[in-house]
Parts: C-alpha cells; sequence; structure tokens
C-alpha cells in the first residue's frame, strides 16, 4: 500500500514514434504505410494494432524491406533509442525516487510502459532497462527454423492496456503471467492490492490510452495527456477527447524538465500521493 506507480505510455510519450522510426530505418515509406497501408485493414474491420502488427509481419522475409526482422534486431534497434526521448525525463526519475524518500523511506516509486508499440523494441533501451519496474507491449513470435518473426504473441489493445493496469495494482510481475495467463483475474481483496490506483499517475498520449485514462482517473488516480501543441490536429484532438470529456487533470506538450509544465505538475503530483499515503500510515497506526 505504500508504492506510487507511475505508469507511461511510449510512443509520442516519451519520445516520437518508434515503429517508424524503425520502418524508416529499413527504407519503408512510413506514410504510405501508416496512411494508407494500415488504413486499408481498418477500414476493412481489423482492430489497429493488429492491422499495424500484421502489416509489419507482411513486410518479413527474404527479399522483403524488413529481411529476416528477429526480436534480436527490434532490441538491437531500440539501443539506439535513447538520443531520442523527450527533455528532462533522466532528472525527472532521479528527483521523483529523491522527493519520494524524503517523504518517507517507506514509501516505494516506480515507473511502468504500458505501450501497443512493440515491447522487444522498446526494452533494448538501456534508459528503459535502468528505470522501469515492467515494460508490456506488443510482441511476436519467431520463426525457430529463421530466427525470423512471423506470428502476433501478443496484442495490446485500446481495453487489453486497462489489463496491465490491473496486474500492476495487484502486484502481479509479468514472471508469473508467463506461468499463468489468467492469474490476473486472481481475486485480491482491496487492502490487500500492492498499488492501489489512487497510487497511480498515469501519462498517455493517444486514443488508446483513453481506457486507462478513466479508469485511472474513476478510481481516484491522476492522468495526465500529452499533446503536440504544434500540430493543430493533435491539439483539437486533445481538447474534444481528453479535457472536454474529463478523462484528464490537463494535457501538456512532452516536456519533462523541472520548469517544464508536464515535469513540474509530475513532480508535484508525486508529492502529494506520497504525503497522503504517509498521513494515512501515520493514521492508522494512531488508531
Amino acid at each position: 500500500m505504500k508504492t506510487i506507480a507511475l505508469i507511461f505510455d511510449f510512443d509520442d510519450t516519451l519520445l516520437p514514434d518508434s515503429t517508424t522510426a524503425l520502418l524508416e530505418s529499413y527504407g519503408i515509406d512510413s506514410k504510405d504505410f501508416w496512411g494508407r497501408s494500415v488504413k486499408e485493414l481498418i477500414r476493412s474491420g481489423y482492430e489497429p494494432a493488429l492491422a499495424y502488427l500484421n502489416r509489419i509481419l507482411e513486410n518479413v522475409g527474404e527479399k522483403k524491406a524488413l529481411g529476416l526482422l528477429g526480436n534480436k534486431d527490434l532490441h538491437s534497434f531500440g539501443q539506439s533509442m535513447d538520443s531520442c526521448f523527450y527533455p528532462g525525463l533522466n532528472s525527472l526519475f532521479k528527483e521523483l525516487r529523491e522527493n519520494t524518500k524524503s517523504i518517507s523511506n517507506q514509501i516505494e516509486i516506480e515507473f511502468y510502459i504500458l505501450s501497443g508499440g512493440l515491447q522487444d523494441l522498446i526494452e533494448g533501451s538501456p534508459f528503459v532497462q535502468k528505470n522501469f519496474s515492467a515494460v508490456y507491449g506488443c510482441q511476436f513470435g519467431e520463426n525457430q527454423d529463421t530466427g525470423a518473426i512471423h506470428q502476433i504473441k501478443r496484442c495490446v489493445t485500446f481495453t487489453e492496456k486497462t489489463r496491465y493496469l490491473f496486474e500492476i495494482n495487484k502486484g502481479i510481475r509479468p514472471a508469473q503471467v508467463l506461468e499463468n495467463q489468467y492469474i490476473v483475474n486472481k481475486d485480491v481483496p482491496t487492502k490487500n492490492r500492492r498499488v492501489p490506483f489512487k497510487n497511480m499517475i498515469y501519462v498517455g498520449d493517444g486514443l488508446t490510452d483513453i481506457p486507462c485514462f478513466s479508469l485511472v482517473k474513476k478510481m481516484g488516480g491522476i492522468a495526465f495527456g500529452v499533446f503536440n501543441p504544434q500540430e493543430q490536429k493533435s491539439a483539437k484532438r486533445a481538447l474534444l477527447e481528453f479535457l472536454n470529456t474529463d478523462r484528464v487533470v490537463s494535457m501538456h506538450a512532452p516536456k519533462y524538465r523541472k520548469t517544464d509544465e508536464l515535469g513540474s505538475l509530475l513532480r508535484a503530483a508525486t508529492t502529494n500521493v506520497a504525503n497522503k499515503i504517509k498521513l494515512e500510515s501515520q493514521e492508522a497506526e494512531s488508531d
């Protein structure tokens, strides 16, 4: 009950879209990929995440654009992405840990990534490896003979994201899920859940984050939206989809320094949550 979870979407929240960067590194026209190829499947009824994952697989193979792309290649590409993270993240994580400890040595803050992007790519980042307790994202299975990806192993869709919030809430680790895919359905009394929703802060940028925004806010947590203020469509969508529907506290550019709006608010929000936990603990001890 004394753990704070700060949960981030990945692409366009912590850095520019990583799948687009991967595709372009292989010479694929990303505008055509997203704007025509993926949209064709979506218009025919495909779920958006499944649409882009299937289009990636269509480009894998000998003499195809992505060649014999394997999970190890995704991991290697992720290693090159650290220079792409938005400003201020290194200092943000360090300061949040220090601030939390200064309030109480009994309170911990943990960081998670919950993304519809490619998990093996995300986990290749040294920054991610250093700072995050777990990453939840889409995964591919590999052909045992060629080592190339050839099947969709896990697809993180809109509402699927909320499943992983409940895993964090109940204290279920990814290794436990590998042994039992249904463990998230285990009944855990509220008082025994490791990270109450009121101790969660969620940061995301897209329509796929709406179920998480709604769940976290409804259960007493905090949700911040991220958008690119330079893009008119992004700003308008943010207003209509997030602020006008009361799904997030506020919307901000993805900048995380102490002097930036979002960076400042995340520091204040975690301090506020930590102080509430400390106060509740003191009241419980005095009863």
